[in-house]
């Protein structure tokens, strides 16, 4: 029987479908109903749905054409990513009290390293329990925990507890670990899958009775890592200086666009709120790519790279607009639009070759003054003037 302990305790805390749940906290007409968080019923995707729209199979990813099939009660929503990453903020603030050792995965999701915090405030379990409350207190949210040594058993072990749910790894690690199905491991996707089971293989017990240099002869380094975990090892530390690698938005239509001004309102808006997202993080992108998808579901994208770095909107749009030049779009409807920077660099750490720096000062005071605003009225509090025929076509009014 294997034991892989180390005097490490690490959590792995996960919001219980974030999205949805949010808007639920925040209306509560939605409390206890089916909803859909995404874009447009037409053409948009599941972005997210409550657990009262998961029983009818909806979830993440799917048309949101077919999850109406699937759940025709159901209430769409729109994406409010910008309010999403204020409330994930105020969830990362509370797990600070109890670790500085964080590592974000995702907005709602999480790995602590509370191995040196269990003096002042208990054990893994009774801070993960601190943690739970405090989110539910203050947040109105719930949130799943798992409690391990490693971070690949906290991951299964909050998988374990959800929903709302809390669940600690025993010290007899395969009372646990053996009866799980193959496709609970990391990196077992659906054609790993199948191929473990063409092999006979079910469970995580059946997998312990592979020989390594079968595992590694058959998958390569992949099946290496299959061994390992098959008897709960997992060596990486949870890394609080996990780098951002990219920021970006995109849209889907409703309709396909074929006007070369529309899809120029949609980038300026595209390039708004990727820009607000950089100067939450304080940095700039080096390299500003545009995504297209065509009505026939190809896609293309176009890049170019700025060695100091862009962080403005203006200067995002001008490029964005270059780049779409360089593709079909108005010659081939288009159903999708996306920015995204990468290759991100600390703001002010750039020499600014786009703007001098008096214009620079000027645009810094008015980004504050508008993050100020929609701090106070929310993303749609304030607009460019260019844009807000589109958004009154998309709500609808006159």
């Amino acid at each position: 029987m294997s034991k892989n302990f180390t005097d490490k305790t690490i959590l792995h805390l996960d919001m219980d479908a974030f999205y949805a749940s949010v808007e639920q906290r925040d209306r509560s007409d939605l409390r206890g109903r089916p909803v859909i968080v995404g874009g447009n019923r037409m053409r948009g995707v599941v972005c997210a749905c409550s657990y009262e729209a998961r029983v009818f199979g909806v979830h993440s990813a799917m048309p949101i054409s077919l999850a109406l099939r699937k759940c025709p009660q159901a209430i769409v929503v729109p994406v409010r990513m910008s309010h999403y990453q204020q409330v994930s903020a105020q969830v990362f603030t509370i797990f600070e009290r109890y670790t500085d050792l964080i590592e974000g995965i995702s907005v709602d999701e999480a790995f602590l390293d509370v191995t040196g915090s269990q003096r002042l405030f208990g054990s893994g379990r009774d801070i993960a329990i601190k943690i739970r409350r405090d989110v539910r207190e203050e947040l109105e949210l719930a949130i799943s925990a798992g409690i391990a040594h490693n971070k690949f058993l906290a991951k299964l072990a909050s998988e374990q507890a959800k929903p709302d749910g809390l669940f600690q790894v025993p010290e007899r690690i395969d009372d646990f670990l053996l009866p799980l199905p193959l496709k609970r491991l990391w990196g077992v996707g659906p054609v790993t899958h199948r191929e473990l089971e063409s092999l006979g293989l079910q469970t995580v017990a059946d997998l312990r009775k592979m020989e390594l240099t079968f595992l590694e002869s058959r998958f390569g380094q992949a099946g290496v890592q299959l061994f390992k975990l098959a008897r709960g090892e997992d060596a990486r530390q949870v890394n609080p200086e996990r780098e951002l690698k990219s920021i970006g938005h995109e849209d889907t239509f409703e309709n396909d666009l074929w006007q070369c001004d529309a899809m120029q309102e949609v980038l300026l808006e595209l390039a708004e709120r990727v820009a607000t997202r950089l100067r939450r993080h304080g940095v700039m992108g080096t390299t500003i790519t545009l995504k297209v998808k065509y009505a026939d579901f190809s896609t293309v994208t176009r890049s170019r790279t700025v060695p100091d770095g862009i962080a403005h909107a203006n200067d995002m749009f001008d490029l964005a607009k270059e780049l779409l030049k360089k593709t079909e779009a108005g010659r081939k409807p288009v159903r999708l639009l996306g920015i995204s920077l990468s290759n991100l660099i600390t703001t002010g750490s750039g020499q600014g070759m786009l703007f001098d720096g008096e214009r620079r000062q000027r645009l810094k005071e008015l980004d504050q003054a508008v993050d100020r605003l929609r701090e106070r009225y929310g993303q749609n509090g304030i607009s460019r003037a260019t844009l807000l025929g589109r958004r009154q076509r998309e709500s609808g009014d006159d």
